[in-house]
C-alpha cells in the first residue's frame, strides 16, 4: 500500500522509536514502538483496517507479519514508509513544537 492509498478511515500505526515519533508524525496516528508490540497487542484493533508504518517500511513489514501469525488478517505495510509518507506531501506533525520532519 502507497501513502496516497491511505483512507482517513485506516488505523495508522506507527511503529518507530520515541525520538522518530516526537520529530514527526502522521496526524491522527498511534504510536506503539515495534518492541512493545507484544505486549500491547490489545491496541491493535482487529476489527478496522490497519495501516503499520516505519521510517522506510522493514520494521513495520516484520510488525504486519507478526501480527498476521497472531490471528490479525486487517493489517497492511505502508511502502516506503513515513519516507513515503512525506514524499507524498501527506501532513505531518511534531510532539515538540520544531518543524515536523522524518528520523
Amino acid at each position: 500500500m502507497t501513502a496516497p492509498e491511505i483512507s482517513g478511515e485506516a488505523y495508522l500505526l506507527d511503529v518507530r522509536e520515541h525520538d522518530e515519533w516526537t520529530a514527526g508524525h502522521a496526524p491522527g496516528a498511534h504510536h506503539v514502538p515495534m518492541m512493545e508490540i507484544p505486549a500491547r497487542l490489545a491496541e491493535v484493533p482487529t476489527d478496522a483496517d490497519v495501516v503499520v508504518v516505519c521510517r522506510s517500511g522493514g520494521r513495520s513489514a516484520q510488525v504486519v507479519s507478526y501480527l498476521m501469525g497472531n490471528g490479525w488478517d486487517n493489517v497492511r505495510n505502508l511502502d516506503g514508509g513515513m519516507k513515503s509518507w512525506s514524499a507524498a506531501g501527506r501532513p505531518l506533525v511534531s510532539e515538540d513544537g520544531s518543524p515536523a520532519r522524518v528520523l
